[in-house]
């Protein structure tokens, strides 16, 4: 199916796009942050990754970690319900550790690895990205896809490196620009969103800066975003839509979704997801 007729299907839902909209014109001067996280949450736990990306993506960025072993020690930061983490512990040695602050996404989390034969080296467990509990030098690789935000990229970069042994690798998935200037209404959407967003030198810059050597960076495909990320949410957001019908909480959430849906169809050529790999120093 080609993407015109993928962005077809996702926008014939119960809501037509005009009313989405609509209901959306009134929540669009804040962000995703100020909605009920709970119900966030409940949404996206519907889904087997809670951001832009796949199993592919992944992989091609686990191909420039080298010298993980079954003694290795990895962190996935914002794990969500791990779906890049069991591709990563179905092709890396090592124990896996998966954080999120959800306790949803962690049942979930630790669910499926149960169920793929990985949990006597996966564990998820309940925790803050900013409030980490292993000992300093004591992890071989952190990832986080799609998910560093919560904590801000250069912070998290500099805060997490000293859980890192040195010469241990840090690998995060980014929202960032791809061009240095962009039409008003999308910069306006991720700078109230998140005004981190940065170019891809810069990124590449403040790993740098934060004592890393950058040893790769990469746009994540257009189908990390149309196939992998907003396909699956076309049924998901129909049925919320029909539990919570009347709730126009619920209603205007799937509205900014839908929103930022149609923006990234309309502006993709001007930004995306980046995967940053690192090595300490």
């Amino acid at each position: 199916m080609s993407h015109e007729n993928k962005s077809i299907e996702l926008r014939s839902n119960d809501l037509a796009l005009d009313q989405a909209n609509e209901l959306a014109s009134s929540s669009l001067n804040r962000s995703i942050y100020e909605f009920d996280f709970n119900l966030i949450c409940e949404y996206f736990s519907n889904m087997e990754r809670q951001g832009p990306g796949s199993s592919e993506v992944t992989l091609k960025a686990l191909g420039f970690i080298d010298n993980l072993t079954e003694q290795s020690c990895i962190a996935d930061l914002g794990c969500g319900t791990g779906g890049q983490t069991m591709t990563l512990a179905g092709n890396a040695p090592g124990q896996i550790t998966g954080i999120d602050l959800f306790p949803g996404f962690i049942n979930i989390f630790n669910r499926n690895a149960r169920q793929l034969g990985l949990s006597d080296r996966v564990k998820g467990i309940i925790g803050s990205m900013d409030n980490l509990s292993f000992g300093k030098e004591s992890l071989d690789l952190i990832w986080s896809e799609g998910a560093i935000y919560n904590i801000g990229f250069q912070r998290g970069l500099n805060e997490w490196r000293e859980f890192l042994k040195t010469g241990g690798y840090i690998a995060v998935s980014e929202v960032s620009w791809f061009t240095d200037e962009r039409p008003d209404e999308i910069n306006e959407f991720w700078m109230k969103s998140y005004s981190e967003i940065d170019t891809i030198p810069n990124k590449v810059a403040q790993m740098q800066n934060a004592g890393y050597i950058p040893v790769a960076t990469f746009i994540l495909p257009e189908d990390c975003w149309t196939e992998h990320f907003y396909a699956p949410q076309a049924k998901v957001q129909e049925e919320f839509l029909k539990k919570y019908a009347g709730n126009k909480v619920a209603e205007n959430y799937i509205a900014f979704e839908r929103y930022e849906m149609e923006l990234y169809f309309r502006y993709k050529e001007f930004y995306g997801y980046v995967f940053y790999i690192g090595k300490k120093i």
